[in-house]
């Protein structure tokens, strides 16, 4: 992970934004960004990583523009449109389309693989197991 300043303040606002948010195990949805943050190794993936299911959980309370205003880079904010999974538009067609970002590649990559671990769901596989491999296993031959 990458510590900056731009860095603390994604995880402020990560934070703020899921802090009352469960994923499907049950756990703190913070959780989940921080531990993808952890694998990235430079400021604007950190970021991404931190920041990438704000606008798609909650749209309704934050915005590319409030991004764009705090801060965040040209590069995190195309990442993180690419990231955000639009209403109408098919899962491997998203996919594709990030695929051709570096940063949004490189997040979903890591999205995905702790979305399949089991032990998130007691020992479950997630209900989309099958599309996530089939995006992991396009996302993989981009790298």
């Amino acid at each position: 992970m990458y510590y900056s300043e731009l860095v603390k303040k994604a995880c402020v606002l990560m934070f703020e934004a899921h802090k009352n948010d469960l994923d499907k195990g049950g756990y703190p949805y913070v959780f989940h960004p921080f531990y993808l943050a952890t694998q990235m190794e430079d400021e604007a993936s950190t970021c991404v990583a931190l920041l990438h299911d704000v606008i798609e959980d909650h749209g309704d309370e934050y915005t590319y523009t409030d991004l764009e205003s705090a801060g965040f880079p040209k590069e995190v904010l195309d990442a993180l449109q690419l990231l955000t999974h639009a209403d109408g538009v098919a899962y491997m067609d998203y996919v594709k389309a990030l695929a051709e970002n570096p940063i949004a590649r490189k997040v979903k990559l890591a999205d995905l693989k702790h979305n399949l671990d089991s032990r998130r769901l007691s020992g479950q596989k997630p209900a989309k197991n099958d599309t996530y491999l089939q995006a992991i296993a396009y996302l993989a031959r981009m790298e």
